[in-house]
């Protein structure tokens, strides 16, 4: 089942002890990213702020000092840090005084201090809403073709990412797992500041020379939902993982080689993260008994920046309707880790197919959607008649070759529902007595689409396997205690002809079988979020497609809650697990950006993306192009899967990129029509004086995207030479339908004096009427390389 990534704004409860009404908690910051962060905790609301030291009046340091004097150890810390060149950063948690005061009175209260006392603080930037992000491996390496025996794969050219260092902000960490063992991994970077966090099971014997850091936020959490209770086993005061998503999306893209990983004997093989030999820094902002404190993550990217990650793995999210950049925790955080030389990996959203629904939109983000891989998972299902048809299922249990009876969910309506949500086989919807002992047909519906929901269903009215007939998708549900078989809409009317055609119908299920290379892709998933972005229309997202479908790997045994099959024997917890979702997709391309980090540790976050978007594949394995999963299947476009689908060994010689620096974020959010003195406290750069909405589109990104195109316009983009010196590149274009482009010039000569060239590409619609996005692409080749990127236009009248 896919893991979905939202944010939202809750309120706070109370905390259940009555808290000290201070409470200091330094960080370090270098000057270029956030000086000050600040989090203000009401009885009824948080929200946190950014502040800069450099811009207020020099009472207030008068008085920083005083009030620094009653916390004499963080004032000498953090003033010996300040001469050593950085300046610190605090958390600072303040409760409202008197928790009887009644609701009212208090909200009055606390939104006067948020408006005098927040908003007109000396030096305050902005105050942002804390808000609560919720989370979004293996054959899909080998399916990448990066495997560690082509001697000329990026794995042995970069050493299997030898010296880099990847950052997982997620659940935290099963260390114990194979997945992290350190048998011949390197020493631990002389250039490593991080630490190695202890709490609850955790101490400093569990990190090694794999796991090479660990730390754990909760103050945030806490301010939202309270003190966090482990007295029930769901969670660990420490950076130990008892969610499972750390765990999995950290050996995604890191893990050691483990043989004969499986789960429940499917999928069985050799598991290994994209960067085996890279090693991992675990940041645990998520917690099981809720969400992510945006507060907390802040916190992690801050002290990621400082501890030395090379690469920042995030499968976390806001989904629609977004926020300004400015107000949305990943964007801020991730933009100061750019600035730093760090890449940001996210994770697009599982909000698909729908259009308008990616998130993690800031171009300086990767942005990635998740992909099928070509192994699936066969269930036969053979009927009283001895007809068979096929599903897929990942079921493995004992007893399953027996025949049982065989009902329609919409025939065993329970007195309380109706006919449509038993069809569906909704909660509350199956007459207990008739479902009982039975396998129940369902079939998804407008209202009920998740087979999730018809398993729980089935499994509370003692049935004993289920049948869910869907739109066509290769995504498989996991089912513990019953076998659940999922078929598309096709086989799912010919086993309900079957029923109506004898009066005592019966199925029985073949254990599930894992098979490969028999299904074409990749193909989108029907649930990756989709372009174009609703906050930035002319940033293409998402960036990248990459497997997240049906992943297997490392998993927390504390996740495992116990489950009972349907021959009532309790099953082993799990080592190993496979998921869906985007927050799988994250970590593939993360383990890839630091196989090419460790190849080119000189380049840019801009040059690792441009390389991966330029060299990503439009056709499948096959050489058809990519379909997208939905409703109906389509062909992919570049807002199902940005660039294409990734290629490794392509993206470590791309020939070209398209760079870009920290100046050229600054302009994009200077044109997003951002306050100047926000972004000059935050960036140290000032806006141009003459802001131009078409920096928006001469961002110089891998794409072009005009969302709004009347008549005719021209686009600037600039390329650098990363492959031989004496290059000669021509231009090729596939015009989006219904408009006319040129580029110019249409060849360009590299040299060992001509590095970059800029070119411009010249567009004119032919269509007058409102019209639809339409796509092409341009392709700049030597004959050896193919430096591609996606056009979109979108026209409209020129009267509008």
């Amino acid at each position: 089942m896919a893991h979905q990534s939202t944010i939202s704004v809750t309120a706070l409860t109370a905390p259940k002890a009555a808290p000290p009404l201070f409470s200091l908690v330094p960080h370090l910051s270098p000057p270029p990213s956030l000086s000050l962060m600040s989090s203000f905790i009401k009885y009824k609301s948080l929200c946190f702020l950014h502040f800069s030291f450099s811009r207020v009046p020099w009472l207030f340091h008068v008085f920083l000092s005083f009030f620094f004097f009653f916390f004499f150890f963080f004032f000498f810390k953090s003033l010996a840090l300040f001469f050593l060149g950085f300046q610190p950063m605090f958390t600072l948690c303040i409760w409202e005084k008197d928790p009887m005061m009644n609701q009212n009175s208090l909200k009055t209260l606390t939104t006067k201090f948020s408006q005098i006392s927040l908003e007109d603080f000396p030096g305050v930037v902005r105050v942002v809403p804390n808000r609560i992000l919720s989370l979004q491996t293996t054959r899909s390496w080998d399916f990448l073709h990066v495997n560690p025996h082509s001697g000329t794969g990026i794995l042995s050219k970069s050493l299997s990412g030898f010296g880099s260092i990847i950052g997982i902000i997620d659940t935290g960490i099963w260390p114990e797992s194979d997945s992290f063992k350190d048998k011949g991994m390197g020493k631990i970077p002389s250039r490593w500041h991080g630490t190695c966090q202890e709490g609850e099971q955790f101490n400093r014997s569990n990190c090694n020379r794999k796991i090479i850091g660990a730390r754990w936020y909760i103050k945030g959490y806490e301010a939202d939902f309270g003190k966090l209770d482990t007295s029930g086993g769901v969670e660990f005061l420490s950076p130990r993982d008892a969610v499972g998503h750390g765990t999995h999306t950290a050996s995604i893209a890191a893990g050691s080689l483990v043989k004969n990983a499986n789960f429940r004997g499917l999928a069985r093989g050799l598991a290994r993260g994209g960067a085996p030999s890279a090693q991992l820094a675990v940041y645990k902002v998520c917690w099981s008994t809720g969400g992510c404190s945006s507060a907390d993550v802040l916190a992690a990217f801050d002290d990621a920046v400082l501890d030395g990650v090379d690469v920042l793995s995030v499968s976390l999210g806001s989904s629609p309707p977004l926020t300004a950049y400015f107000d949305d925790s990943l964007a801020i955080g991730s933009f100061h880790a750019v600035a730093k030389g760090i890449s940001v990996v996210c994770s697009a959203g599982n909000s698909g197919p729908y259009p308008q629904t990616v998130i993690n939109t800031a171009p300086w983000i990767i942005s990635v959607a998740a992909s099928t891989i070509d192994r699936a998972f066969r269930t036969v299902i053979t009927l009283g008649n001895n007809q068979t048809l096929v599903g897929q299922a990942l079921y493995t249990g004992k007893n399953v070759n027996k025949f049982y009876s065989f009902v329609y969910g919409e025939s065993i309506v329970s007195q309380d529902s109706d006919e449509e949500s038993a069809r569906g086989c909704d909660i509350g919807s199956l007459n207990a007595t008739l479902a009982r002992g039975n396998v129940v047909l369902c079939f998804q519906t407008r209202s009920q689409r998740f087979s999730a929901t018809a398993i729980r269903t089935v499994q509370t009215v003692g049935g004993v396997g289920l049948i869910f007939a869907k739109s066509p998708s290769k995504d498989v549900t996991q089912s513990m205690g019953i076998p659940c078989v999922e078929v598309d809409l096709v086989t799912g009317t010919s086993l309900l002809t079957y029923m109506v055609s004898t009066s005592k119908p019966m199925v029985k299920f073949s254990p599930t079988k894992t098979k490969v290379g028999l299904q074409s892709s990749p193909e989108v998933a029907y649930f990756s979020s989709r372009g174009p972005s609703s906050l930035s229309p002319s940033v293409l997202k998402p960036d990248i497609a990459a497997p997240g479908v049906s992943i297997l790997a490392a998993w927390s045994p504390a996740a495992s809650s116990p489950t009972i099959d349907m021959t009532q024997k309790e099953l082993p917890p799990e080592n190993f697990m496979i998921e869906s979702g985007t927050s799988m997709a994250c970590p593939h391309v993360s383990g890839i950006v630091a196989l090419l980090n460790s190849m080119y540790p000189t380049w840019s976050p801009a040059a690792i993306k441009s390389a991966l978007i330029t060299t990503a594949s439009v056709k499948d394995e096959y050489g058809l192009n990519v379909v997208a999963e939905g409703a109906p299947y389509k062909q992919a476009d570049p807002f199902d899967y940005g660039g294409g689908h990734v290629d490794p060994n392509k993206a470590m010689d791309p020939g070209l990129i398209y760079d870009m620096g920290m100046k050229d974020y600054v302009h994009f959010l200077c044109s997003m029509g951002y306050n100047t003195t926000a972004i000059h406290l935050i960036t140290k750069s000032p806006c141009p004086k003459n802001r131009n909405r078409n920096l928006l589109l001469n961002l110089n990104l891998p794409s072009i995207i005009i969302p709004n195109l009347k008549k005719s316009l021209a686009v600037s983009r600039t390329v650098t030479n990363v492959g031989p010196e004496e290059s000669v590149y021509i231009a090729q274009v596939e015009a989006p339908p219904g408009t006319n482009v040129r580029v110019e010039p249409w060849i360009l000569s590299f040299n060992s004096t001509t590095k970059k060239l800029k070119f411009k590409v010249f567009f004119c619609s032919r269509q007058r009427l409102l019209g639809r996005y339409s796509f092409g692409h341009l392709l700049w080749g030597d004959g050896f390389h193919a430096v591609r990127i996606p056009l979109i236009i979108g026209t409209v009248t020129a009267d509008l």
